[in-house]
């Protein structure tokens, strides 16, 4: 599926709603919350965002606040092994299916969140 069309159906309103939904599980999870200040909590959830709406969307508010995602160099604080990319992703796919994102998109997406979160690991 081409990225524009995942974008064009979810929108900026469905991207907002899962991040917002994965943050909320985020806050209370024992293995990745320790990962996130609780001070930048909100700044967190913007970023994913805003590097979501970007990646997929083109929208140029991800780059302007933080120029080249660089994933992987901003992460590298963070001790990620499987057990951590496991629960983001499983994170992650609640949040999909609480939201209501559609099944074609949730696959497409799942791919994507998968090849990302395995880039990140450190340990």
């Amino acid at each position: 599926m081409d990225e524009a069309v995942i974008y064009t159906i979810l929108g900026e309103a469905g991207f907002t709603k899962m991040v917002a939904a994965f943050y909320k599980r985020i806050k209370t999870d024992d293995l990745i919350k320790p990962m996130y200040p609780e001070e930048d909590m909100a700044g967190s959830e913007e970023r994913l965002r805003d590097f979501l709406l970007f990646r997929f969307g083109g929208d140029p508010r991800y780059q302007a606040k933080r120029g080249h995602p660089r994933l992987r160099m901003r992460h590298a604080p963070f001790p990620i092994g499987e057990a951590e990319v496991e629960r983001w992703l499983k994170l992650m796919n609640e949040a999909m299916v609480e939201t209501k994102v559609p099944e074609s998109i949730q696959i497409e997406l799942r791919t994507f969140f998968t090849m990302v979160a395995n880039n990140m690991k450190n340990q």
